[in-house]
């Protein structure tokens, strides 16, 4: 059987920009309801122009996913590396979490709307990378809780998650109460 090396693609601003907008169109009108003129248009360029960058409309939001899944993972991994205790760790995941949240709402609306969209490649890629995200905290969080077996150590993570990721969805106030706001609700559901 032959296994064909995975593609890695080179970001490039106007690479960057492409999934940027495309996510920001693909949250407000839905996936079925942008076409390639339209990512193009919005980004000054013609729809045909977009397949120097990526296969079709598919591959777009399959590699917007995909890129912000590696993202959240790798920072997940750096952030939980360079803290001296738990607690800190857990301190730096869930800032870097709301960063994300805050920064990112196109990309959350689109996971939690477009998932189906993907094709079983990029869902089994997305998942997998967003299972170990989830992994890095369930392993601090034990490390605090010892209390909690690795099963429910993952339910506490994963509801915190919906809790971080409804800021598209939640009534805004301004960053930096909801940044604290996040933080403090965040900390009681992982630790209560």
């Amino acid at each position: 059987m032959c296994h064909w090396p995975r593609v890695v693609r080179v970001s490039t601003p106007r690479r960057q920009q492409i999934l940027d907008t495309a996510a920001t169109l693909f949250a407000e009108r839905g996936f079925h309801g942008v076409s390639v003129h339209d990512i193009g248009g919005a980004c000054g360029i013609s729809g045909p122009a977009l397949y120097k960058h990526f296969a079709g409309k598919d591959d777009i939001l399959t590699q917007a996913l995909t890129a912000i899944s590696e993202q959240l993972l790798a920072e997940g991994r750096a952030r939980a590396a360079a803290a001296t205790a738990p607690a800190d760790a857990l301190d730096a995941l869930i800032a870097w979490h709301i960063d994300f949240a805050l920064g990112h709402p196109a990309l959350i609306v689109i996971q939690e709307r477009e998932w189906a969209n993907l094709d079983a490649a990029g869902r089994k890629e997305v998942r997998s990378l967003q299972l170990a995200y989830v992994d890095i905290w369930v392993d601090v969080v034990r490390r605090l809780r010892s209390d909690l077996e690795a099963a429910e150590a993952r339910a506490v993570v994963q509801a915190t998650f919906g809790l971080l990721n409804s800021t598209p969805h939640s009534a805004r106030i301004s960053e930096s109460a909801m940044r604290a706001r996040l933080s403090t609700m965040a900390h009681s559901a992982l630790l209560a």
